[in-house]
């Protein structure tokens, strides 16, 4: 998955999909209906990415059909959603599956360049754009400043039992993402023999994302350790 980034940047999907290699059920965006959640439903699917102490007090986002709106005001910076498949990495064959559910909570620091580039793959998608059109879009818009690079300090939660990435990974495991400008994986040890952190870099989006499993998800429920 990426993610999510968003997607997630959500570009956070393709990091749990990024194995997958057969052809794609989705070649081109399905109807936005067979992506909609009853708006209560994904309020509290986007709250349970991160625990109840940080979600409660945060902004929530839903998907509607023109895009992504502000549901809940947030007091305390952070911002939950819940990221659609378009917020994996280019390329993932599950880019248009309407199946994928990514609920994410920024902080305040992620928010600032993670829901924009959400907000800017969905106006694009919804525009009847194509996978290619959207990767173009953010390309130009970072590169014109549109769409700001992640600071350092940038973080997400991705804790949620609701979860939905693919039929192959299902939710995955619980984690935090962490974005920071474009740098060596190995400045942090990411993928080095027993290390528990993730790499992925994203040169489109001037980008590193480091992925750190937990074990618990929101709810303090104790993760098995394997992908479900």
């Amino acid at each position: 998955m990426k993610v999510f980034g968003v997607v997630f940047a959500l570009c956070c999907l393709s990091l749990a999909s990024s194995a997958e290699t057969t052809k794609s059920a989705w070649p081109k965006m399905a109807p936005i209906a067979d992506y909609l959640i009853p708006r209560d439903a994904e309020i509290a699917l986007a709250r349970s990415s991160a625990p109840d102490s940080i979600a409660k007090d945060a902004a929530v986002m839903v998907f509607t059909k023109t895009g992504f709106q502000t549901a809940v005001k947030g007091t305390n910076g952070f911002v939950c959603l819940v990221a659609r498949s378009w917020s994996a990495g280019f390329g993932d064959p599950n880019f248009w599956n309407p199946k994928v559910r990514a609920p994410i909570c920024y902080n305040a620091l992620a928010a600032e360049s993670q829901v924009p580039e959400t907000v800017k793959r969905t106006e694009v998608a919804l525009a009847g754009g194509s996978e290619s059109k959207i990767q173009e879009g953010l390309k130009a818009a970072i590169a014109s400043g549109a769409l700001s690079v992640a600071k350092p300090g940038s973080l997400s939660y991705m804790l949620s039992k609701g979860t939905y990435f693919s039929e192959g990974q299902g939710r995955w495991l619980p984690h935090l993402m962490f974005y920071v400008p474009e740098t060596d994986l190995k400045n942090w040890g990411a993928g080095l023999p027993k290390s528990p952190i993730i790499g992925f870099k994203f040169p489109d989006e001037r980008l590193t994302i480091f992925l750190v499993p937990v074990n618990r998800w929101s709810d303090g429920a104790v993760s098995t350790g394997a992908p479900d």
